[in-house]
């Protein structure tokens, strides 16, 4: 499960992109850095299989399963950006890993695409020529699945959404929002489906049975309300953190996958929100990538990442494995597991008045025209290395009410 939205009606007038990844609980995510380069290799190895590779790749930040060579969400250096989610339609996979994840799509796409359009024309045409017959679990093995995407620069924006070999796109003219869920009816740009329902594309694939388990209606509903209105990016993140109850109510016991910011509870809510990103969009530098690199966008501190080699954020972040280890994710993790005694209410406000005035340091430090990328990074590391090394936003005082 996972929640994706744009919106180019925001209150300074830059585009904003923002998701969250909903995967098994367990599953570590690592943000990750590649620089551009000029490549020497003649093939690549994708996830599970090799594909021709290409002559030069554009730099990428992107958050990814730490064990799969895709990502799920991720921007390049020239702004852009992209989300997938995993759709469930009527079109059978064959669950060979003989093809392409939707995750090494995306990740492809930003490695070789400058704007929107292009990467939508790359996703299909490596759809065409790879197909997605690969698995999108991590112990769920047998979890294959359709992909939809949400593909933004600074000047187009498009939804591409697919059911097995079959494709539509659409362009998006002002904001538009995604779950788990087919949305395209008759309004697309183009598709290479032939035969279609009376109400479109989506009536013609999607499965409703799964469709319908997974709350894709009434997560979409949650973070297309906030799009009603001029947003920033302080607001995209709240989006990201919403429940389906409201904080005062909520508790992970609670939680359902109604949730935006999700919480595994069961067979029926099998997934955690494991990472979430926000991604502000300029028209004449690159963008500004706001990871958390930690579980529960609800508990976590977006943290500003930047375009240069140099990267001393890059260069923090110990990359999480399959066990709990060092890394910021996993520390994250083993806190919010260790939380299982009621205690007040107030440690719950406690914990959300610190993490959100760091949050605003943050913001108003990258909102400053006059800094440059690295006099922004190097003000957020001595606003973020305490939280970072101590773990303080997960203060052990801190659970939920």
């Amino acid at each position: 499960m996972c929640d994706t939205f744009f919106s180019r009606k925001t209150k300074n007038g830059n585009g904003l992109f923002a998701k969250n990844s909903d995967r098994e609980p367990l599953e570590a995510q690592a943000i990750a850095y590649h620089p551009a380069r000029h490549t020497t290799e003649q093939e690549l190895q994708c996830t599970f299989i090799r594909i021709p590779q290409v002559r030069y790749t554009h730099g990428i930040i992107i958050s990814k399963p730490f064990q799969m060579w895709g990502a799920e969400m991720g921007a390049n250096e020239h702004g852009l950006v992209i989300g997938n989610e995993a759709v469930f339609t009527k079109q059978k996979l064959k669950k060979d890993n003989q093809g392409l994840t939707g995750m090494d799509m995306l990740r492809l796409a930003l490695e070789r695409c400058r704007t929107a359009k292009e990467a939508v024309n790359l996703i299909i045409e490596l759809l065409d020529t790879y197909s997605q017959n690969a698995c999108g679990g991590y112990k769920n093995r047998d979890f294959f699945y359709s992909n939809s995407f949400l593909i933004a620069d600074p000047q187009a924006a498009f939804v591409l959404e697919t059911a097995g070999t079959y494709w539509a796109y659409k362009r998006v003219d002002t904001s538009y929002s995604i779950s788990n869920a087919l949305t395209i009816a008759h309004d697309f740009e183009d598709t290479n489906a032939k035969q279609l329902h009376k109400n479109g594309f989506a009536a013609t694939y999607s499965d409703f049975l799964y469709t319908s388990l997974g709350r894709a209606k009434q997560r979409r509903a949650c973070t297309a309300a906030a799009l009603q209105r001029p947003i920033d990016v302080s607001q995209a993140m709240a989006a990201l953190r919403q429940h389906q109850l409201e904080d005062e109510r909520f508790h992970p016991a609670k939680a359902n996958t109604g949730s935006v910011c999700m919480h595994a509870t069961g067979l029926l809510n099998p997934s955690s929100t494991v990472g979430s990103m926000v991604v502000e969009l300029f028209a004449n530098k690159p963008p500004i990538v706001w990871l958390t690199g930690t579980p529960y966008a609800c508990q976590s501190l977006f943290k500003p990442f930047f375009f240069h080699e140099s990267s001393a954020l890059m260069r923090q972040e110990c990359s999480p494995g399959p066990a709990p280890d060092d890394s910021l994710w996993w520390r994250a993790q083993q806190r919010y597991l260790a939380q299982t005694k009621p205690k007040k209410a107030s440690h719950y406000s406690r914990h959300h008045d610190y993490r959100d005035a760091l949050q605003q340091k943050l913001l108003l430090l990258a909102a400053d025209p006059s800094l440059s990328a690295r006099e922004l990074e190097c003000m957020a590391m001595d606003e973020i290395e305490p939280a970072w090394t101590n773990c303080l936003l997960l203060d052990e005082k801190y659970a939920f009410p």
